[in-house]
């Protein structure tokens, strides 16, 4: 009988939904373990097969999981607020809610057309009235700890959407949604204080197991520097201004050349001179259209323009330009910087574009020369710095800094580059801030009994463009007497962002119902930490630090017992889009293109060279391939092995329809398998006991190593074994041993085999399989052979050689004997199955 795959998706996810097959105990009981997927933003696009790459990972590990007898809990929901639903209901006219749940019903379809083993009773959406209250309340605590607070914030601005944007949402100085030309604009903003946890953020990476690179980010975001804050005076044309800088290598002073101040500096105007003022303005300007990540990219070529003032050098009192540039930020130390162009690549690259002077005060501790276009950054030794030279580096930084003390121009100082973080949206689809501000009694928290403060129910709105939310123009909403005096008073009208829901929903998974708590303390005591975390590497920075940032508030109101919330970070490698174009501009589907190993494409027909073009599958892009078009041609089995298939989990890979072929085949000639197995005919003794353990270890090792393409080859090699000669050689013990392998990759499959197999209950319900790790080891070895630590041949001997045996089979070797040539052995290391080392000495 031919596998039909819609017959037996439809048949087993309808079983599974049943029998409630994916419901997590309240209480894990047994080891725990919880896998939690970064959960999507329901748009109108719906999911696309980059979606699945990560979803399918932690699907296949928890079932796996489930049949080694843990407990699991895999939980999914909405991260539903957002700009673009706010955008297409004022284009349209169509309420964000009603867009927002007919997209998450899409996504939920899509998802249980893969076969996901989701825990749908713990779905959350942070846009539901009963999850927006607990993040409102979440809030309220920050508040009260004196970690919400309002001030004045420069934001970025989109004169479209009307609303301040994150750094990460402009790109090339416009709006990453709509591409208008981004404003910097002051506005009143409520900022959270995740300054006060920069240190504990930064020490507590070393309780996590995520990838170095993400750790280098979080590293880098917080930014935590020692060092000193410098005095530096105004020279011309006023005179006595201080300037303070933010340095780490005060050993340096001697070769500051220039300084450089962020364009938005209070002082610019006042030192600008007026032969430099059109200048100097423009290039403000200018810079009020970027983004700080833009600003900082070390990578893009600097800009900056003179003030026409100097500055006095405290350490040798010449006098030095003052510029004005894009790379400093007025939000990062003091806004000014000295700048050291012999010592200092970003210098070095500012002096050398604009002629500006670079003086060398460091050398290398070899006292090596060094090329005239080299910029030196190590510690080393003090040149031409005065009283400092020869000295090293640590102690002429001490030295410096207690001259400078003694005259009030230096102290010791910690940066850090994390800023406080800006909370609030100038939008309507965001949770509302439930704060009131009261002429009498100022800004007033709304009582908790009186949460969630919901989104006042209206048909149309639009953003004010006076910075104001399109909230604040809603009077029957926005007017409210004062909790405290009863006096007339104001909603605060700014929303959160879409940061906040996502701060803390892998905590009210756990509880998901409970109607008086956030969630209960003692649940998440048995459930947290997230023992796997999987989600896209473009979140390395802002979610995770945020989330981080919350977690260790409710750490220190003893609500969970964890310092960190993700134990396990992996991210999913990027499913890559190809579109072929000719020379004549127009664009080629991938089965007429015939690719070469170097990813160069001729059109088949003509032999025609084509230009490849690979980026990113995403939803602005409109290049996504919708997982539903897999499912409908070749079933969600194939879909999930090719997904696991592509390439290494966490590299990106490129989509390419022609190869989900080769896994449709896998699928059907391991049902044949199933299918056509007779006990009558099958091989007397057990023919494949030693690969079928070899093929258990190896699966299951490369599982926890989530090395899930080697698992699929191994598989494969198995069921080659099985087929060989195109006849089944297999036992039942070989058949019962595969499908439990393919089950979590192919879960549908899996059951069907299962089930015809005649075995009872659901796949995942059984134990998986165990290896002898005796039956696991080849009889023979190949080990390399050194001569004096250099390998210079291989052989082949039984496991448990004998050194005699080993000695004489590396002595034999052709190129081993050359190299014994006039030297003797003095000496011969034999580890079995691993290496044979011989050590000489002249003869």
């Amino acid at each position: 009988m031919a596998y039909d795959h819609h017959s037996v998706e439809t048949k087993w996810q309808s079983r599974w939904h049943e029998a409630r097959l994916h419901r997590t105990p309240t209480d894990p009981g047994k080891p725990k373990f919880y896998a939690l997927d970064m959960f999507p933003y329901p748009s109108g696009a719906g999911l696309h097969v980059g979606h699945c790459e990560g979803y399918t990972a932690t699907d296949i590990i928890t079932r796996w999981k489930r049949m080694q007898g843990w407990s699991v809990l895999h939980p999914m929901g909405w991260d539903a607020f957002g700009l673009p639903a706010e955008n297409y209901a004022i284009k349209h006219g169509v309420h964000p809610r009603v867009t927002t749940q007919q997209a998450i019903a899409s996504f939920r379809r899509q998802i249980d057309a893969v076969g996901f083993a989701y825990d749908w009773d713990r779905e959350v959406n942070t846009t539901d009235p009963a999850y927006v209250k607990w993040t409102q309340w979440i809030f309220l605590k920050l508040f009260e700890r004196d970690l919400a607070y309002e001030g004045v914030a420069a934001i970025n601005w989109c004169p479209v959407d009307k609303t301040g944007l994150a750094n990460e949402e402009v790109s090339q100085g416009r709006c990453e949604r709509c591409g208008a030309v981004v404003e910097r604009k002051d506005m009143r903003q409520w900022l959270l204080r995740i300054t006060r946890y920069a240190d504990r953020l930064l020490e507590d990476l070393a309780e996590v197991d995520w990838p170095e690179s993400t750790l280098a980010m979080q590293r880098n975001w917080i930014g935590r520097s020692v060092g000193a804050e410098v005095v530096f005076h105004t020279a011309s044309p006023v005179t006595g201004r201080e300037l303070r800088v933010f340095t780490t290598r005060p050993d340096t002073l001697y070769g500051a050349t220039y300084m450089v101040l962020s364009p938005e500096h209070p002082l610019v105007s006042e030192l600008t001179t007026p032969e430099q003022c059109a200048a100097v303005e423009a290039y403000q300007a200018a810079a009020r259209h970027k983004s700080d990540l833009e600003r900082t990219d070390l990578a893009k070529e600097k800009t900056g323009v003179f003030t026409g003032a100097t500055a006095t050098n405290p350490v040798n009192g010449r006098a030095i330009p003052i510029w004005i540039a894009d790379y400093v930020l007025s939000t990062y130390g003091t806004g000014a910087i000295m700048a050291v162009p012999a010592h200092d690549e970003r210098d070095f690259a500012f002096a050398t574009k604009f002629g500006l002077p670079v003086v060398r005060v460091v050398m290398p501790p070899d006292a090596r020369t060094l090329d005239p276009d080299e910029c030196f950054t190590d510690d080393g030794v003090a040149i031409n710095s005065g009283p400092l030279d020869g000295k090293p580096t640590a102690e002429a930084k001490r030295a410096v800094l207690h001259d400078l003390e003694s005259r009030a121009l230096a102290k010791p100082t910690v940066s850090y580059r994390l800023r406080d973080w800006v909370f609030s949206r100038q939008r309507y689809w965001g949770e509302p801030i439930p704060l009131i501000h009261c002429p009498q009694d100022g800004v007033v928290a709304v009582p908790e009994d009186e949460l969630p403060v919901r989104l006042p129910n209206v048909e149309r709105y639009v953003p004010t463009g006076t910075g104001e939310s399109p909230l604040a123009a809603i009077d029957a909403w926005v007017n409210v007497p004062c909790p405290k005096c009863g006096l007339p008073a104001k909603r605060e009208t700014n929303t959160m962002p879409q940061w906040a829901g996502s701060c803390w929903y892998y905590l009210r998974y756990l509880d998901p119902k409970n109607g008086v708590q956030a969630f209960d303390p003692a649940l998440a005591a048995k459930w947290l930490p997230v023992d796997l975390y999987v989600g896209g590497a473009e979140h390395a920075v802002l979610h995770l630090l945020y989330a981080r940032f919350w977690h260790k508030v409710l750490y220190d109101m003893a609500l969970v017992e964890s310092k960190e919330p993700f134990k396990k970070l992996r991210h999913q490698g990027t499913v890559l889009a190809h579109s072929y174009q000719d020379a004549m501009g127009r664009y080629h589907e991938l089965a007429d293109v015939e690719l070469d190993k170097a990813g160069s494409a001729r059109l088949e027909a003509t032999g025609e060279a084509l230009k490849v073009t690979v980026e990113k599958m995403a939803k602005s892009k409109m290049n996504g391939v919708n997982p539903e078009d897999v499912i409908r041609d070749y079933g969600a089995d194939v879909l999930r092995l090719y997904e696991m298939f592509m390439g290494e989990f966490e590299l990106p890979k490129p989509w390419d329809p022609r190869a989900i072929e080769g896994l449709n085949r896998f699928v059907k000639r391991v049902w044949r398998l199933v299918e056509e197995w007779d006990a009558a005919k099958a091989p007397a003794g057990d023919p494949h006991e030693t690969l079928r353990h070899k093929t258990i270890k190896r699966v299951t090792t490369d599982l926890e190593r989530m090395q899930f393409n080697t698992v699929v080859a191994a598989m494969m090699e198995y069921v080659n074994a099985l087929m060989e000669g195109g006849v089944s050689s297999a036992t039942r013990e070989d058949l019962v041993t595969l499908v439990k392998l393919v089950g979590p990759y192919a879960p549908h499959l899996g059951d069907e085999a299962w089930e015809r197999l005649g075995e009872k209950g659901f796949l995942l319900e059984a134990a998986w399989p165990t290896w002898n790790d005796a039956l696991t080891l080849d009889a023979t070895v190949t080990l390399a052979v050194q001569v004096d630590g250099k390998v210079r041949g291989t052989v082949e001997l039984p496991r448990d050689a004998s050194e005699a045996a080993a000695r004489a089979a590396a002595l034999a070797l052709p190129n081993v004997t050359k190299h014994l040539e006039g030297r003797k052995v003095v000496k011969l290391i034999y580890k079995p199955a691993r290496i044979i080392g011989i050590v000489t000495a002249p003869a």
